[in-house]
């Protein structure tokens, strides 16, 4: 008798980030633009963030009363189990989103620092942890906001050329299951071009958009090509980890001026609010030494530049005339 899980089947496309489709009306409840950080476990926003005396257990429970979605970096280490993710849906509340990032064997596959090319996106090797990552994180339900490709940089060692990973991750995005929302990040920064961005495409995978040290912004990137290609985008402040570490290693509060290029962000953001396409930003620590500060800075830029252009911030619509 087969005891084994049934394999997953491609599926229509589902709801984004709360909407059905850019083309159909959206709840007014749901904002275009949603906020959060990478990961909510740091225990050094006891006292800034969390109220002195929060216990790690209900960190969750705290965050999600101030913010809309959170981004889980956890699964990239390995899947996490079924109870681990019925607790993230017990402590967040209805229309609360949880991004998450796919598993490190499948992206990564390495043994140390260095990936291996010869795991990275093999079926043979990979579409087990897939599965089980994906049955896993479907426990969620609507919570569930979208999982992330996320690939190391990869030398030309490992790729001579950026086609041969192109066409790797065009088969791997073509054999994933419906019924979920992907987003691709690499690190290589001239594999952010219309290349890339046709591949995931075709398969309504989102390109990540992410400030890290050498990676475009993503201003640099509107410059290249249209950075939106899927239903919704997906932001990503990352910053520049050995820098910051170097000023501290200790994340209660801000300790780099990220100002400039939060502003440039806020415009990026207020530009994809005008084309009503639903975003998610989260913040690293490592971007400026504490996210949930960056975090309320480039949300208060972004409304700001949204109403310069006239928009309401959190609908994406013309602001009410004051007449």
């Amino acid at each position: 008798m087969d005891t084994s899980e049934p394999a997953l089947e491609r599926a229509a496309r589902p709801p984004i980030l709360g909407y059905p489709s850019l083309m159909l009306p959206r709840a007014p409840e749901i904002p275009l633009i949603r906020f959060g950080t990478s990961s909510f476990s740091s225990k050094d926003w006891v006292g800034p963030f969390y109220p002195e005396g929060t216990p790690a257990g209900q960190f969750l429970r705290v965050y999600a009363s101030r913010y809309d979605t959170v981004e889980i970096d956890s699964t990239y280490y390995a899947v996490p189990s079924r109870p681990t993710v019925e607790g993230w849906a017990e402590k967040t509340p209805p229309g609360f989103l949880i991004a998450a990032k796919f598993p490190r064997d499948i992206v990564h596959g390495g043994k140390d620092r260095e990936p291996d090319p010869g795991r990275v996106l093999d079926p043979d090797l990979t579409y087990g942890i897939r599965d089980r990552f994906l049955e896993t994180l479907r426990i969620l339900g609507p919570r569930l906001g979208p999982l992330v490709i996320q690939f190391p940089y990869f030398r030309r060692t490992a790729f001579p050329s950026p086609a041969p990973f192109f066409e790797r991750l065009d088969r791997f995005l073509g054999d994933l299951p419906g019924g979920f929302a992907y987003a691709v990040e690499v690190r290589n920064r001239d594999w952010m071009n219309a290349d890339l961005g046709g591949v995931c495409d075709k398969h309504g995978a989102a390109l990540v958009l992410v400030d890290q040290a050498w990676m475009p912004h993503g201003d640099e990137v509107e410059k290249r090509m249209d950075p939106v290609s899927a239903d919704f985008a997906y932001v990503r402040l990352l910053g520049d980890r050995q820098a910051i570490e170097a000023v501290t290693t200790t994340w209660d509060r801000e300790v780099i001026d990220q100002g400039e290029r939060l502003d440039r962000w806020a415009k990026v953001l207020a530009r994809l609010l005008t084309r009503e396409v639903p975003t998610v930003v989260y913040v690293n620590n490592h971007y400026a030494g504490h996210a949930p500060a960056t975090v309320e800075r480039l949300r208060e830029r972004f409304r700001k530049a949204a109403e310069d252009l006239g928009l309401d911030p959190r609908k994406g619509l013309p602001r009410p005339s004051a007449n």
